[in-house]
């Protein structure tokens, strides 16, 4: 499918879930340049080649929302929070520590000294509030929730005051302590801070190559220079070059870091939609990596003497549900019917991958609020017609919407795993009208715009809390399933505002448990699926990668052998 020329991003009304570009670079082209883009010599002073699944929209992380460009910017900029290494738990990272007032409003945090952005300006209390202003203060299409997602769908409202904002304000008492004020407790606090939108970035360089001067233009968007060539953070990799034509995104070792240097000093993206590709790639040794090989790949990757590693699963897999345009999925009857006629069990067995297990709920086990008595939709496709019978729809139709040129963590098979749900819907009498198009070629538009009766989607994790998941799906009613068609939707979504706000983690718990409850015997919104381990591999040449279950790899860590 085509891709927005350089610069622009085509918009979208809602939130491109982990979105993957798909800028086509051909198998040949791929082959005759790898010689040229893969540097000389191994150990600390070679080059780490790594197969993206698709191009980045730019590379300023506060403008992003997609895995591929999160893949690059995490390598240059750092958050005042990061993760534990192999972990969804929180650490510090440019941020040394930090305390919170009782109430939960006001954040402090000692940050490291000693510490440059790439371009030699001070990262310091000043630069973290002059961040944080430069995102509060996005005004014109820098509003658009396409291009601010992460801060919307975290922090809310602008500036301007149109709607609520969790930001109320920054100061910086010395140059070591920033202290944020927030205008209620939130359970987010502090781990928003490390994602990847909310990294910190050189005011200077955002300044001189304006950084805000995001402009749209029809139903895309213009970057700025800053965005497209100048990204400027304090990670221990530097960015250096795009070259669009072919595919390559070019970073270098930062010899300035404030913490360990990196292993290798060159770091390529090379941009490889088609997974077969990019398994031949690996082959060849034309690259050293690549994210998400298929399920059925990884016994030959391994016995080729490739690494093979398969993160924990901290993800979620749904058929999602639209009120919004057949009137007899608001009957919760149906919807339960739904649940009732898909075998989740034969699903996972036969087409995900080993380590898959059926999702009683909408985020995995480890995730607090988890609550281990919701109501239970074993396979029972009598009991899924006797409900649409009492519902009064026993020759009930649907759209059924799945989407092709993707993999993701949770959906490595979408064409498998739509044929084997129709399949159940179609055994209990339900007509399955299917709907496939391209994951950035309407897909998403169209199911973020609640066009699709039934939709397969998911989620990867950002951070280890129930209001990433369930707060992020239905804390707002006019979302992708159109909660706001049942009288229910616009209550769940305050029972998720108050769970979030809760500063008391017991209380929290039990609020958010009760909501699960309510999620899956009153609700049901949409169905949970499954939660699926996804694989990443590397050459056997390749040493240290440590593996994340958010999918969020730092390659500092990486070193190459044998170049």
């Amino acid at each position: 499918m085509s891709r927005a020329p350089s610069g622009q991003r085509r918009a979208t009304t809602r939130r491109r879930v982990a979105t993957v570009g798909v800028a086509l670079v051909a198998a040949a082209s791929l082959a005759a340049c790898a010689e040229s883009q893969r540097g000389a010599g191994g150990g600390e002073g070679g080059t780490f080649t790594f197969g993206a699944a698709g191009a980045p929209d730019g590379f300023d992380p506060f403008y992003a929302s997609d895995g591929e460009t999160f893949r690059v910017t995490r390598q240059i900029t750092e958050g005042l929070v990061g993760f534990k290494p192999g972990s969804a738990d929180v650490q510090p990272e440019l941020a040394e520590s930090w305390e919170h007032s009782p109430d939960g409003k006001t954040w402090t945090f000692k940050l490291r000294t000693g510490v440059k952005f790439h371009d030699g300006t001070d990262f310091n209390a000043e630069a973290v509030c002059k961040n944080f202003q430069r995102m509060y203060e996005q005004t014109g299409a820098g509003q658009n929730y396409a291009l601010s997602y992460y801060w919307i769908e975290n922090f809310g409202g602008f500036s301007d005051g149109k709607n609520p904002s969790l930001y109320e304000s920054c100061e910086a008492p010395d140059p070591t302590t920033a202290v944020l004020h927030l205008t209620r407790a939130s359970s987010k606090f502090p781990d928003i801070l490390g994602l990847p939108s909310f990294s910190m970035q050189s005011p200077t360089a955002m300044e001189k190559y304006q950084a805000n001067n995001v402009q749209a233009q029809g139903d895309s968007f213009i970057y700025p220079e800053y965005s497209r060539s100048h990204p400027t953070g304090t990670g221990p990799f530097k960015f250096v070059s795009y070259d669009e034509g072919n595919g390559t995104i070019k970073l270098e070792r930062n010899e300035e870091y404030w913490g360990e240097k990196a292993k290798v000093k060159e770091l390529i993206f090379r941009i490889i939609p088609d997974e077969t590709v990019r398994k031949q790639e690996l082959e060849s040794g034309a690259i050293d990596g690549y994210d998400f090989p298929n399920a059925a790949d990884l016994k030959a990757l391994r016995d080729a003497g490739h690494n093979v590693q398969v993160r924990d699963p901290f993800n979620i897999m749904y058929l999602g549900i639209t009120q919004k345009n057949n009137p007899a999925l608001r009957d919760l009857r149906v919807r339960q019917a739904l649940a009732y006629a898909l075998d989740r069990e034969t699903l996972v067995k036969a087409n995900l991958p080993e380590g898959a297990s059926v999702a009683t709920q909408f985020y995995p086990d480890t995730v607090d609020g988890y609550a281990p008595d919701v109501q239970q939709y074993p396979h029972d496709p009598a009991k899924a017609r006797q409900l649409l019978a009492e519902a009064g729809v026993p020759d009930l139709t649907v759209t059924f919407y799945w989407p092709t040129e993707v993999t993701r963590p949770y959906m490595p098979d979408p064409q498998g795993i739509y044929n084997a749900l129709a399949e159940d819907l179609r055994e209990v009498g339900i007509t399955v009208n299917p709907v496939s198009k391209p994951w950035n070629g309407g897909y998403i538009d169209d199911v973020d715009n609640a066009r699709a009766d039934l939709f397969l989607l998911g989620w990867t994790g950002d951070y280890n809390t129930p209001d990433n998941f369930i707060g992020t799906f239905f804390g707002s009613t006019d979302n992708r399933f159109f909660t706001g068609a049942s009288p229910w939707g616009q209550e769940l979504a305050d029972q998720l505002k108050a769970a979030d706000s809760e500063p008391d983690e017991a209380k929290r718990n039990q609020m958010y448990q009760d909501i699960n409850r309510k999620l899956m015997s009153e609700y049901l919104p949409a169905i949970p699926l499954s939660h699926s381990p996804p694989a990443i591999v590397t050459s056997s040449e390749v040493e240290g990668l440590q593996t994340s279950p958010l999918t969020a790899e730092g390659f500092a860590s990486v070193s190459v052998s044998g170049q």
